[in-house]
């Protein structure tokens, strides 16, 4: 009990006397109060000085910021139309979004009108609902699909043909049309795919005639 009550005394006194020797001093520094301290809002504000974040960096107002162009649309001749486009990228994916689901539309109708007037064997609700939506599935995929692809190949023809030419005009959105109609139309033989592309390239003219006049 003894021996183990001696180092106890001994560390005590060593620690009083370590404190009893200490001697502590008062840094001149000034503390900034909490009113003036610099926050997360003031340097997302760009209200705090660069150059108070190191006083050896000398950043002053040399710093360089980033400058998107998102919003910049495309500079080439003609390409200012009712539809704000920032080239050939947004015709695409956003000529194509649009001509698959207005051909999903389309083809729903389609299959709505199809279902409903297809005669049954039997009268019934059930077998009418399930006739429906046979046809809209069928139909709706079938258009939806063909008009996405469709407007992938014209986008696509039609951004090659205005950076060859160097700018966008009616002409280029027709020849677009035709080569797209007659590719579409290539596997039914020769007649078909001439009445396709002038189908196709009239639509394309009148729908760039629109864009303008608007």
């Amino acid at each position: 009990m003894s021996s183990n009550s001696q180092p106890e005394a001994s560390s005590s006194q060593n620690s009083a006397e370590y404190l009893r020797n200490a001697s502590f001093s008062r840094s001149d520094t000034p503390v900034t109060s909490p009113e003036h301290a610099v926050t997360a809002s003031d340097l997302l504000m760009a209200a705090y000085d660069p150059a108070k974040l190191h006083p050896l960096a000398e950043l002053g107002d040399k710093l360089d910021y980033l400058l998107l162009d998102d919003d910049k649309t495309s500079e080439l001749p003609g390409s200012g139309t009712a539809i704000p486009s920032r080239g050939w990228s947004d015709d695409l994916c956003y000529g194509t979004g649009t001509m698959y689901l207005s051909g999903l539309a389309l083809g729903g109708v389609w299959g709505v009108r199809e279902g409903a007037r297809r005669p049954l064997a039997v009268s019934n609700t059930r077998l009418r609902i399930n006739s429906i939506l046979n046809s809209v599935t069928r139909r709706g995929t079938f258009i939806g699909n063909s008009a996405g692809v469709m407007a992938l190949v014209y986008n696509g023809v039609n951004s090659s043909i205005d950076a060859v030419r160097g700018k966008h005009d009616t002409l280029g959105s027709m020849a677009a049309g035709a080569v797209t109609g007659a590719l579409y139309k290539s596997t039914a033989g020769v007649k078909p795919a001439f009445v396709a592309a002038t189908v196709v390239s009239g639509m394309a003219g009148l729908w760039s005639y629109v864009k303008k006049s608007v």
